[in-house]
């Protein structure tokens, strides 16, 4: 940027952190005309190391080393009038203000290597999280969307939570998942069950089929790694699938071992449960026969809460688990992503900002569709003409 571009937008240039290099000049000034007016017997040029120190709070190992060699420079004319450099003090002090100034240089160097690589990690986690977990839509067919995803990991971006959404054709398909543990190969599960889901939620007619598809899935790619063999047992996926008509009040859901979804309606919260929920997605032997299906009633002005065990099982400092039914009571009338910015703050409130666990929470709003005819997807073949609401 040159001279003219600083001088048309100064605020591209200049940062905060420029006023303060004036600390450290001011206090070399300072320090080296008290050192000149005292008497040669009292020297002050030792505490001119303050001055590369305080640098390394706000300067890189440029500025740093600078303001270094500013003060060695400083001592050394000093000492030229105490007497001269041969004097073994001045010598001494000389080589030790040197020192540490380099070693101040080193620090800073480190440091800013360090920060460096960090960025750029936390930009390889964004750019992984946005490719795993694609951006919701605001609005999908008749129903409002929010989502928000906290990793328990500070510099981390992404784990084992995920969720997603499918239109197949009248009727929106979502997924929530929880994978056992955390890590690279729990970022792997999930990128499996989200891939498997994006496909095959547009080829299978009913949920029961589609939760028994990407079963599959999770357990191939479970015996697929060596590394996930010797404990193919402790790997498993709680997932819950949804499936919301455009144009009728009934919704189905299939709980694969996943905590059930909040129902909003006025100013009642009410547990979406289900009385036969199967196992994990991922556990071979204990795949059930058939996927329970159960139905329950989603009318305009509804909106649900799906979330992961991160939620729930988030604690306090007193140990405390997150009273999350009792939170979402008192937002009833909440927007989905209001909802959802007034839930991530308080949770994060509630833990004091350090999860123990990834936490998702996906907020879905139906909103009164134009009166049409009835029409009937290919995949359902006429579900929605018989199936009755179970609550």
């Amino acid at each position: 940027m040159n001279l003219g571009q600083r001088l048309a937008h100064p605020r591209q240039w200049w940062q905060p952190s420029h006023a303060l290099v004036a600390i450290p000049l001011v206090l070399i000034a300072a320090i080296t005309l008290a050192d000149i007016r005292t008497p040669e017997s009292v020297q002050l040029g030792p505490l001119l190391v303050v001055a590369p120190a305080i640098t390394t709070a706000f300067g890189g190992y440029r500025l740093t080393g600078l303001i270094g060699a500013l003060a060695v420079g400083t001592q050394a004319v000093t000492a030229e009038l105490h007497g001269g450099l041969a004097t073994t003090n001045h010598i001494s002090q000389i080589i030790a203000l040197t020192i540490l100034s380099v070693f101040a240089m080193i620090v800073c160097f480190i440091r800013d290597r360090r920060t460096a690589e960090l960025a750029q990690v936390r930009s390889v986690s964004e750019a992984a999280q946005r490719a795993l977990l694609h951006p919701l839509p605001d609005r999908l067919g008749p129903l409002h969307i929010a989502s928000s995803y906290l990793a328990a990991e500070k510099e981390a971006c992404i784990g084992g939570d995920l969720y997603a959404v499918a239109r197949t054709g009248d009727r929106t398909r979502v997924i929530v998942g929880d994978v056992r543990g955390k890590g690279l190969d729990a970022v792997g599960e999930a990128a499996t069950l989200l891939g498997s889901f994006q496909e095959a939620a547009h080829h299978h007619a009913t949920l029961p089929a589609l939760a028994e598809a990407l079963d599959r899935s999770v357990c191939r790619y479970l015996t697929g790694f060596p590394q996930a063999n010797g404990e193919v047992q402790e790997h498993f996926i709680t997932a819950l699938l949804l499936e919301i008509p455009d144009h009728s009040p009934v919704s189905r859901v299939v709980h694969c071992g996943h905590p059930p979804p909040f129902r909003i309606r006025h100013d009642h919260v009410t547990p979406v449960t289900s009385p036969s929920p199967a196992p994990p997605l991922g556990m071979y032997g204990l795949r059930p026969a058939t996927y329970d299906v159960h139905t329950f009633s989603f009318q305009a002005g509804d909106t649900l809460l799906l979330y992961t065990d991160g939620v729930v099982e988030a604690r306090d400092s007193s140990r405390a688990f997150y009273p999350l039914e009792e939170r979402v009571a008192q937002w009833t009338k909440n927007s989905p992503k209001t909802l959802v910015q007034r839930l991530e703050k308080d949770l994060l409130a509630h833990t004091g900002g350090a999860l123990g666990d990834d936490a998702a929470i996906l907020a879905i709003q139906r909103t009164p569709v134009p009166h049409t005819r009835l029409h009937v997807s290919p995949l359902t073949h006429g579900a929605d003409l018989h199936d009755q609401p179970t609550d």
